[in-house]
């Protein structure tokens, strides 16, 4: 019998925004253990106040977001949109995935036995282990993905949020971190974060269609590319907008 999923993250009639500004409004949407969820904005559409709402580091406006108590302060595991000053950092790989772990860390100074055998274990499970050594800036853009993917899963050990993860990536690079990423599909629930619709289609179960501030729909990948219900999905699937 299949494990009934839990709802992880409950977005209920939410407002989301700085300054008394919503940038977005009445969100409802619900994600559940074991779902592999594509979020979809064009640039500029307001995708990282979501992303911060996601992780707990901006309240909303109104309504709210609750998260399951598997999933304490901290515990979900992200990604960010690499800048060209992390690109540049100058750590060993090892370093980089340890560093994990230093958001529970508290007044603990050194890393664990566990700590460091977890990172380890990270690290091999990606295929990044034969480069431990090696300084984060020497790597390729995809190898740079695959090791801050390892850091993010030291967070967490259930939930991974990415922002964009196969941006500026070539395409070979691309398709290598979208079939990591379905692979992790099998331990853990998945949320990517991205203007590309082609994307979702290759990668998702479910996709949610946010514009113009709203969630315009949210339903499994296979229809909303095939039947959308609503007009404006079906102008940014094929490209209308703008």
């Amino acid at each position: 019998m299949e494990q009934e999923k839990r709802i992880l993250l409950d977005c209920r009639d939410a407002a989301l925004g700085y300054e008394g500004k919503p940038v977005w409004e009445h969100l409802s949407f619900q994600v559940h253990s074991g779902d592999y969820v594509c979020i979809v904005g064009e640039n500029g559409s307001g995708k990282s106040t979501l992303v911060k709402s996601l992780l707990g580091l901006l309240h909303p406006m109104a309504g709210e977001i609750v998260r399951s108590p598997s999933l304490r302060s901290g515990a979900i595991g992200y990604l960010p949109q690499q800048t060209k000053a992390q690109k540049d950092f100058p750590a060993t790989v090892t370093e980089v995935v340890r560093s994990g772990f230093l958001s529970g860390k508290g007044m603990r100074f050194f890393y664990t036995p566990k700590e460091k055998s977890t990172a380890l274990m990270h690290m091999g499970k990606l295929g990044v282990l034969e480069l431990k050594d090696r300084c984060y800036r020497e790597l390729s853009g995809g190898q740079q993905q695959r090791l801050c993917i390892a850091r993010a899963m030291a967070v967490s050990p259930s939930v991974l949020l990415m922002d964009e993860p196969a941006s500026a990536l070539d395409p070979i690079s691309t398709a290598k971190v979208e079939e990591l990423i379905h692979e992790l599909k099998k331990d853990y629930t998945i949320v990517i974060v991205t203007h590309n619709m082609q994307q979702a289609a290759r990668v998702s179960d479910k996709t949610a269609f946010f514009y113009m501030g709203e969630m315009v729909e949210f339903d499994n990948t296979k229809k909303i590319f095939t039947n959308p219900e609503k007009e404006a999905t079906q102008n940014y699937i094929t490209g209308r907008f703008g």
